[in-house]
């Protein structure tokens, strides 16, 4: 079994712990405590086990932190692939896109992205796709315009008359139809008119007495007509007589 790679001497487990207590970082605290263990003495499958990785993990960990010191524990994002267009390869295609295709040569009267990728690939001899294309052009500031499509007989003069002379699609109601009309449905029992009328037996200076009160729409009826009525409808309470058998 080959021996594992040998810390960096200028730390010690002690260093590594206080900046284990003071990171934000979880991941790089955890770090630090299993190469903390190392500096202490322990084994590195003890360390493994601190850190929750097994041993290769540990090793590459061991790889950063000599490289780089705790710096190289925290868990950056991963450069990616590098681009296939160095920046006076940018710069051409920066240019060829601001001069616009020649119809002769080009055979086109506006870029394309496919047109771009022919240029590039007859230029440089680097094969693109449209979308690592497009995605260099917005880098340097590009972005895809297309014209709204329009009808090749419109008159511009004709479209601003008749935004000129159009009626509004909605009008203001006015306010008397705001106003709501007053509902005499479950209203209260209220005097027919204001006014007063005279009785027939009085005289022309007599006081006008009071109007005749209405209930739904009707004259309310006095109260010794009403019994009157009553009386006359009500049937008295009576027996048949009894006829005697033979």
């Amino acid at each position: 079994m080959r021996p594992g790679i040998a810390l960096r001497p200028d730390y010690d487990a002690a260093q590594l712990w206080a900046l284990a207590k003071a990171t934000r970082d979880a991941g790089q605290s955890r770090r630090l405590l299993a190469l903390a263990e190392i500096y202490d003495g322990g084994s590195r499958t003890k360390a493994a086990r601190i850190g929750g990785v097994g041993l290769q993990t540990l090793r590459d960990w061991v790889v950063r932190f000599n490289a780089r010191g705790p710096d190289g524990l925290i868990k950056g994002k991963a450069p990616g692939n590098t681009g296939k267009l160095n920046d006076s390869q940018r710069q051409a295609l920066v240019t060829i896109v601001e001069r616009g295709p020649m119809p002769a040569i080009h055979g086109v009267v506006r870029w394309r992205l496919k047109d771009l990728t022919l240029w590039v690939w007859e230029e440089f001899q680097i094969s693109l796709s449209e979308t690592t294309l497009s995605r260099e052009l917005r880098a340097l500031g590009y972005r895809k315009l297309s014209t709204r499509p329009g009808d090749d007989a419109q008159d511009p003069e004709a479209l601003e008359l008749f935004k000129k002379v159009s009626p509004p699609p909605w009008r203001r109601s006015g306010r008397a139809s705001r106003r709501a009309l007053p509902s005499n449905y479950g209203g209260r029992t209220r005097p027919v008119s204001a006014r007063r009328t005279r009785s027939r037996a009085a005289g022309p200076d007599e006081e006008p007495g009071p109007a005749p009160r209405m209930i739904s729409g009707r004259v309310r009826s006095p109260s010794s007509e009403r019994s009157a009525r009553n009386r006359a409808r009500a049937r008295p309470w009576c027996c048949p007589d009894a006829t005697r058998r033979p």
